[in-house]
């Protein structure tokens, strides 16, 4: 897909350091309700992401595309390691560090590299993100990172965008990412469960499927001892 609907959120030198993960999927996948099929389609480009979070879809809305990217490394947290990082409080302080403790078991016994920004566009790091975790960067050999940027956008659009190391990809492929924001990700989760909860059960998903005997999914695990049911 061409990246002409989304350059001007964009410098093309950030947007190439970056691949959009696409929303094309398998010929299985064909016999799914379209209508369903393009609300669902909401993966991001992790340099555009970053700056305008579900914003950039790979079908940006006209209102959507006309939003400009952000550089706010002011907006960052002093330490330099927060793997959880809110800018818009959608998680409390015990969620985010139940889930910051999530991450970083994830990352030291798989070595996957699981980020999350919590924004409210434009109030949100942006661009700085990337130095910052690391993502994208020239001649970088550690390309096994998920970063997953939650903005409500004001109650218009998926909440849940995702980009997708190419090291990440042959473990989850674009598919999950697909399923992932269509189950937690909707309008309709949300305003059941809360924004916390879809924040929550999706990155429960995403630990559970790296950690699996398998290490692959399609789908979207049914969770068992999830965060939800730990009060998270």
């Amino acid at each position: 897909m061409k990246l002409s609907a989304v350059l001007a959120l964009l410098s093309v030198s950030s947007a190439s350091a970056f691949t959009i993960v696409s929303s094309k999927i398998s010929p299985i996948e064909t016999s799914l309700n379209m209508a369903e099929s393009s609300r669902r389609s909401l993966l991001s480009n992790a340099a555009i992401a970053v700056s305008t979070a579900a914003a950039l879809t790979i079908h940006p809305q006209e209102s959507q595309a006309r939003l400009e990217a952000v550089n706010r490394p002011d907006l960052l947290p002093a330490e330099s390691d927060a793997v959880v990082i809110q800018t818009t409080k959608f998680l409390t302080t015990g969620q985010a560090k139940r889930m910051s403790d999530l991450i970083r078991a994830l990352e030291k016994d798989t070595g996957f590299r699981l980020r999350v920004l919590c924004q409210s566009y434009p109030s949100t790091p942006g661009l700085a993100i990337r130095n910052y975790w690391s993502l994208g960067q020239e001649d970088q050999k550690d390309d096994k990172y998920i970063v997953l940027v939650v903005d409500e956008f004001g109650g218009k659009g998926n909440v849940l965008n995702f980009n997708v190391g190419e090291g990440v990809k042959f473990a989850l492929p674009n598919v999950f990412w697909t399923r992932l924001s269509g189950k937690y990700g909707t309008l309709f989760f949300v305003k059941d469960n809360g924004i916390d909860i879809a924040i929550t059960n999706a990155v429960e998903a995403i630990s559970q499927c790296l950690r699996s005997e398998d290490g692959f999914c399609t789908s979207v695990p049914d969770l068992g001892v999830s965060m939800k049911s730990l009060g998270l």
